[in-house]
């Protein structure tokens, strides 16, 4: 058996994204898909003591409507050194900061890549590393993309010669079962519920933040906060 899943890549994601990551063989990237604004691809949240802040990346995107995530530019080289300047600010405090100061800063100040896409899939696969994760991590460009929404999820699946394909719950919305039963693929949903809480240094407590927040604050313990407390991971 193998088990896939297919999802858009995201900047710093939160922990249900790793979790997701970490119930599968493959995990693709699926950057072909449109960019849209005010979404998870280039910003997420970090909780400081002035409540929840975004961390965005600026992108090039007037007159760029219909991009792909592949596809898009960084307008402002200087996002990096920013982005760990209010990190650090806000997690100075955080029992793990120091132990992981260094790793995380590192991957802010050495990549001087301008593609979102390369971006994110640094950031992913070091902190799937650190979550001691070991899955397949691939582009959606890897794979031939037929025409229809969910035609392309089943056809990544063939593709990466999936047995069963783990599906964000969202999709439900608009995936159609029948077109994974009929390729022999069994469809199941991701379950994000029944998460233990941390002692977070700013509460109120909140799970729905980058799971830099988890790393910070509970440090070589983040694995465990990734399994849920009765509840099972996947529903058909």
């Amino acid at each position: 058996m193998k088990r896939v899943a297919i999802l858009q890549s995201s900047y710093i994601p939160w922990k249900g994204y790793f979790d997701l990551m970490r119930q599968v063989d493959e995990f693709i990237l699926y950057d072909d898909a449109q960019f849209t604004r005010r979404d998870w691809r280039n910003r997420n949240q970090i909780k400081t003591k002035d409540g929840l802040l975004w961390l965005t990346i600026p992108v090039h995107v007037k007159g760029l409507f219909t991009q792909a995530i592949k596809d898009v530019v960084i307008s402002d080289t200087g996002w990096g050194g920013k982005h760990f300047k209010t990190i650090a600010a806000a997690y100075a405090r955080a029992p793990y900061f120091r132990m992981y100061r260094d790793m995380i800063e590192e991957l802010y100040r050495g990549d001087a890549s301008l593609r979102l896409s390369e971006v994110n899939r640094r950031f992913i696969e070091a902190f799937a590393d650190l979550l001691g994760i070991r899955t397949t991590l691939s582009w959606s460009m890897d794979y031939e993309l037929p025409d229809g929404r969910v035609e392309r999820l089943v056809s990544l699946c063939q593709q990466a010669r999936a047995t069963a394909y783990l599906s964000g719950p969202a999709a439900k919305d608009y995936i159609d079962p029948k077109l994974f039963a009929d390729a022999g693929i069994d469809l199941s949903y991701m379950e994000y519920s029944g998460y233990p809480e941390y002692a977070q240094i700013h509460p109120p407590f909140t799970h729905h933040v980058s799971v830099i927040d988890l790393i910070f604050n509970v440090g070589p313990a983040a694995p465990e906060y990734l399994q849920r407390a009765g509840k099972p991971a996947v529903t058909s």
